[in-house]
């Protein structure tokens, strides 16, 4: 199934409206339309990021791949070979069925989404922006990238910033990290002065310390079986770190737990809470298990003064800030369109340029 969209590519080309050919395009796939069975299969290899380039530059110009857990997508300028078959030989497979095609500016304005994060799973994510940008630099470490493609990412870049900026798109958490920090300052308050403690050091639980963070906690210990993997979430955001053996040690320093880890057992049982509550003086202690499978075991919600919430309790958090997200897609749309005619604009006077140039030379000749 290839899936194509019509808006924007009106604005090019037609009998009564020949504008030159943008030479630009785009395939790939996503979230959307290939499962994860699927998005897996066409992962950028870690080592391989070279000899993917070397096969892109034979069916274009300009090569960029942009590669999440949640799309993988090719964008090419100067375009000389199929498209399917290009992303099929790049990751040695035959994606045929999960595939989206979109060209000239329909391809510009497909990228301006995904950059402002209109087209990702969590609408309004903001991690795709800084994704993009170190795509664009790889590509141009291999010397893929020429005057369209830079020009196109770089405004779009420009384009997704602005939309976060002026409709406030991004305002609002709808992570469950997030999530569980909002939470954690609705029961508490003023997160300044507490100490929090996160079980994991996996990349939630390093969303969940940036979020930590922002809110103001100062204080951080990191708890991880891999001691390094701790150590090194803890330097780059100046926390602190606990042997995984010690927990129960460092359990009753702590304000608020919040579990991000992978675990056959649990991890945290209600006799664990009750001792760190002991001694803690009676000061409550709040447990947010946002793991999956619950590493934090349900009978600590029956001790005196623990508080625990899991994943069902967040959601609605998440829910309600979704929505308000989707408030605010009619004005990024706007904007999007705007920021693709800019770019037509841009386009057309380009090939203006050219043209003179080009007649000029001829003359001279």
């Amino acid at each position: 199934m290839l899936l194509t969209c019509p808006t924007a590519q009106s604005l090019l080309g037609t009998a009564a409206n020949p504008h030159p050919t943008l030479d630009f395009a785009v395939v790939g796939l996503n979230h959307q339309t290939a499962p994860v069975s699927v998005r897996e299969q066409a992962a950028v290899p870690v080592q391989g990021a070279g000899v993917l380039y070397g096969t892109l530059r034979e069916y274009a110009d300009e090569v960029m791949v942009v590669a999440t857990c949640n799309r993988t997508e090719i964008y090419l300028a100067g375009v000389h070979g199929s498209l399917e078959a290009a992303f099929n030989q790049a990751f040695q497979g035959d994606f045929t069925g999960y595939f989206y095609l979109h060209h000239e500016l329909d391809a510009v304005q497909h990228l301006y989404r995904v950059v402002a994060g209109l087209d990702s799973l969590v609408v309004g994510e903001t991690q795709i922006q800084g994704q993009v940008k170190r795509a664009l630099a790889e590509a141009g470490s291999f010397q893929a990238t020429g005057t369209l493609m830079n020009k196109v990412v770089q405004s779009a870049l420009a384009a997704g910033k602005r939309v976060r900026s002026e409709t406030g798109l991004s305002d609002r958490v709808v992570s469950v990290s997030s999530a569980a920090v909002e939470l954690a300052h609705e029961v508490l308050g003023d997160l300044q002065g507490h100490t929090a403690l996160i079980l994991g050091a996996g990349e939630t639980a390093e969303l969940t310390m940036t979020h930590l963070r922002a809110a103001g906690v100062s204080d951080v210990l990191v708890v991880n079986r891999t001691e390094e993997r701790a150590r090194s979430l803890a330097d780059r955001w100046g926390g602190r770190t606990c042997p995984y053996q010690e927990l129960q040690r460092a359990l009753p320093q702590a304000d608020v737990v919040i579990a991000s880890a992978a675990a056959p057992h649990w991890v945290v049982q209600g006799a664990d809470a009750r001792q760190a509550l002991q001694q803690r003086g009676g000061r409550p202690l709040f447990f947010f298990d946002i793991s999956l499978p619950r590493i934090l075991a349900p009978d600590i919600a029956e001790v005196p003064g623990a508080y625990l919430y899991n994943l069902d309790d967040l959601n609605s958090i998440v829910a309600r800030n979704l929505e308000w997200r989707r408030s605010t897609l009619p004005q990024a749309e706007a904007i999007i369109r705007e920021a693709v005619a800019e770019l037509l604009r841009w386009h057309l006077t380009r090939d203006a340029q050219l043209r003179r140039r080009a007649a000029a030379a001829a003359l001279a000749g």
